[in-house]
């Protein structure tokens, strides 16, 4: 099932995942109209990289994520804050009133849900004129490096089925989910770069990558560690990376 995928990932994952550019969140606060007052969903909320970030800026914040390792790491992420809220749940099935949300967002997460049941249920929590913000990190790998990383990945990851590092659409992406077809599509610039302990650690956070203690975990290490010391330079990689995000009404 899709919420225990990232079962034994939590650190990991909060460790090494990327956040996201001030401009993005600035966006959600000047363009879209998130306030200090909104309520905000924040589903698959992961360990709370968006939620912290959202928080922060004194909008009350519901993190909805299925899997309890990840949710127990977002509380320990937003300990402290006492404009959030967490709850253990699925997308498709949340036990929130209706017309109770001024926005929802979903990082890094809408491909894991069934978008027609997680759409219904969007409307159903959304107060009149509420949006849903989809977004996701996306990066490029140095030319060559990709191809190299994939045969890695081919061998030694179960599951396995392509690079999924973000998806690299247009604002046509989700025209079956968003109202009458139509999205605010934007850009943001995220710069990133690995050193060799980050490269390997972000390719251990993948919800397809081995889990340590599998049979695979030290080669995966292994040969992710001399695919950085064959691509970096003075002990960095560089990568092309930009956030991506739709937002509109459902």
């Amino acid at each position: 099932m899709n919420e225990e995928k990232f079962t034994g990932k939590a650190d990991i994952y909060m460790k090494f995942r990327p956040s996201y550019p001030e401009s993005f969140i600035n966006y959600l606060y000047t363009d879209v109209g998130f306030q200090e007052s909104s309520t905000i969903a924040d589903i698959g909320a992961g360990t709370g990289k968006l939620s912290k970030l959202l928080a922060e800026r004194g909008s009350r914040v519901i993190c909805v994520e299925p899997n309890k390792e990840m949710l127990t790491k977002a509380r320990q992420n937003l300990e402290g804050f006492t404009n959030c809220l967490f709850i253990n749940t699925s997308a498709e099935g949340i036990n929130l009133g209706g017309s109770s949300i001024d926005f929802i967002t979903v990082a890094q997460a809408f491909h894991w849900f069934d978008r027609l049941k997680f759409k219904a249920e969007c409307k159903r929590l959304l107060k009149v004129g509420g949006k849903v913000v989809i977004v996701y990190n996306s990066s490029d790998l140095p030319e060559g490096m990709g191809q190299e990383y994939k045969n890695i990945s081919e061998k030694l990851c179960q599951g396995f089925n392509g690079l999924s590092s973000g998806p690299k659409f247009g604002p046509d992406a989700y025209l079956d989910f968003f109202k009458e077809g139509g999205c605010d599509f934007k850009v943001f610039e995220n710069k990133l770069s690995y050193d060799e302990e980050s490269f390997v650690g972000r390719n251990l956070s993948r919800s397809y990558s081995p889990k340590e203690g599998s049979p695979d975990y030290t080669e995966f290490v292994k040969e992710c560690r001399a695919l950085f010391n064959k691509y970096s330079t003075d002990g960095l990689i560089e990568v092309t990376a930009a956030t991506t995000c739709y937002t509109g009404e459902v």
